[in-house]
């Protein structure tokens, strides 16, 4: 049943475009970053990471609205973006005064965690290139319009970074609407970066004008509450689990006050350890709920980039097949077989995930 009135393949130059900051990742493995004497380098960022899993796991064409400063690791970014295969056609470079006073790069430092240690994410993100992105900066009749965008995502994370990105999230999302891309938006709510300029009232204010906005919207349950101010009975804080039934009521609250949601999609985690958690996702669509397939026990590497990937998945369902059903499908084996390997972005194939998705098992493949 299609659900959302997309723009067919090949009628334009990208499938997707995402809107957000890319920061450089480094990864201590196995350890702890204060104890750390080395590093793995990584891309990562929540807007990007859905970018490049639709890229390199699914096959489509892809591209970022970002910006950088011009130096090494500026560059470095760049890098793994092309190696990612996600067009840098959009990327704004700025000057750099050589000291990063006025103009820097992100740093994320991100610990796995492993059995009751959980994930830790330290980001160093302050003064960025991308958080100083404000309206104007992107032609974006350009790139909807001349160029073509079947669809445009962004979310809570480059929302939050400055007083002028969201202003740029509604320029953005104002223009694809006018030129018929369909919008997706994950609420990713983080703590961090809404503390100290104004806390939950203040992510509430900013999402909830640029939800008005957003055919497609994503988030868990944490989301939904903090972002967008709906509470849900029947959430554990400690563990993450959630009373299903309770949730739906939440999302059915959400959609009649946003009656331009066409979709919201959710994962739904129990989490037991950091590396072995309960896993599924559902999907609410034309006045139905759809839910994944659920993965008890999901033995984790890397959580982190896991809801991306879902995301991603969910995207490509509906860019593919436009079926709520399949598309939550979709997400929820990509976001699953993404947290088997390290690093904020897919390693998965198409392949893979449309084995997962048709209950395929771990065994060897000779």
């Amino acid at each position: 049943m299609a659900v959302l009135d997309i723009k067919p393949a090949g009628s334009c130059k990208y499938d997707l475009v995402a809107l957000g900051e890319v920061m450089l990742r480094l990864d201590p493995g196995e350890g702890r970053v204060r104890t750390a004497r080395k590093f793995r380098a990584w891309e990562g960022g929540g807007e990007y990471n859905v970018a490049r899993g639709l890229r390199r796991a699914f096959g489509l064409h892809t591209a970022v609205c970002t910006a950088f400063a011009d130096n090494e690791v500026g560059r470095l970014i760049e890098d793994f973006i092309l190696h990612g295969g996600v067009d840098t056609e959009f990327v704004k470079w700025r000057a750099c005064d050589g000291v990063g006073r006025t103009v820097r790069n992100g740093l994320n430092f991100t610990e796995r965690g492993f059995g009751i240690r959980g994930a830790v994410g330290m980001a160093d993100r302050g003064h960025t290139a991308a958080s100083q992105l404000q309206p104007g900066d992107f032609d974006w009749d350009n790139i909807f319009g001349k160029q073509g965008v079947r669809w445009f995502h962004t979310g809570g994370i480059f929302a939050a970074l400055s007083d002028t990105t969201p202003q740029l999230v509604i320029e953005a999302v104002q223009a694809a609407k006018k030129h018929g891309t369909i919008v997706s938006y994950d609420l990713n709510y983080r703590p961090s970066l809404w503390k100290s300029i104004g806390g939950k009232e203040r992510a509430q204010q900013v999402n909830r004008e640029i939800a008005r906005y957003v055919d497609v919207m994503i988030g868990n349950e944490e989301d939904f509450t903090a972002c967008l101010g709906f509470e849900v009975e029947g959430v554990d804080e400690h563990i993450s689990s959630i009373d299903v039934t309770a949730f739906k009521h939440m999302i059915l609250k959400a959609v009649k006050e946003f009656p331009n949601f066409k979709v919201t999609a959710t994962t739904l985690r129990a989490v037991k350890t950091a590396t072995r958690n309960d896993w599924g996702a559902i999907c609410w669509a034309a006045g139905k709920f759809y839910e994944a397939t659920q993965r008890p026990d999901l033995e984790i590497l890397d959580r982190v980039g896991g809801g991306d990937s879902f995301a991603s998945g969910l995207i490509y369902g509906f860019l593919t097949f436009n079926d709520p059903q399949l598309a939550v499908e979709y997400g929820a084996a990509h976001g699953a077989l993404a947290m088997t390997t390290p690093g904020d972005t897919s390693m998965a194939s198409l392949k893979e995930v449309e084995a997962l998705v048709k209950g395929g098992s771990a065994r060897v493949q000779r």
